[in-house]
């Protein structure tokens, strides 16, 4: 693959963003699932520290960004509104400065690096759009690296009034690494829990021993 160039010329880096989907109304959760708190820390907080590990760029993609003004990280709103995560997909993919972006959601607290890595490692050995994990038949959207090439891909599906993200990555060059091929990386699959109420959040201290 030739490389890519940003707006001044210069050539784009390929992996080093990582996108944070911080909207949504958390209306089974009863508040705004970007501000939940394990020990006294936001979770946002916790995968923050987890992803500059590995990536120099953060990006936050949110409905609230006057909460994030003591961030250091690049802080974005949907450009195209009301179209749910996808929009903020979208919005990231539009500002990231790599060839590709590990998105992941704020309420999907355990980052998985070695995984991460080895995602990296499909990517270079495959011309491909989107790198996700299908479980059974299950298509895990998030954990996962997509292409800023697929940027207008994006935006014309959403125009189209379609929003689905597991049907825009069947329609793309997607690969898909197997649960058996996870289990390897993370045999409880906890990488792909998200926190939809509180009892999700409680659940995941029993089950898991807290945070990863």
């Amino acid at each position: 693959m030739s490389p890519n160039f940003n707006s001044k010329g210069g050539i784009m880096k390929k992996y080093e963003t990582a996108i944070i989907l911080a909207g949504g109304k958390s209306s089974r959760m009863g508040f705004d699932k970007q501000f939940l708190t394990f020990n006294n820390k936001k979770i946002i907080d916790t995968i923050i520290e987890q992803l500059e590990k590995e990536f120099q760029e953060i990006i936050i993609v949110t409905n609230k960004p006057e909460e994030y003004k003591n961030y250091s990280q690049k802080i974005f709103t949907d450009e195209i509104i009301n179209k749910g995560p996808l929009s903020g997909i979208y919005t990231g993919l539009k500002k990231s400065t790599s060839n590709y972006a590990f998105i992941t959601a704020c309420d999907m607290p355990n980052i998985n690096l070695d995984y991460i890595q080895y995602m990296k490692e499909i990517i270079e050995k495959n011309l491909v759009d989107i790198c996700i994990t299908k479980i059974g038949d299950n298509i895990e959207p998030f954990h996962g690296f997509y292409s800023k090439e697929i940027v207008e891909d994006i935006k014309e599906y959403l125009f189209l009034g379609r929003r689905d993200i597991k049907g825009l990555v069947k329609e793309l060059n997607t690969y898909y690494i197997s649960e058996r091929i996870v289990k390897k990386y993370n045999p409880d699959l906890s990488i792909f829990i998200n926190l939809n109420t509180q009892e999700d959040l409680n659940g995941i201290i029993k089950t898991f021993g807290g945070i990863k």
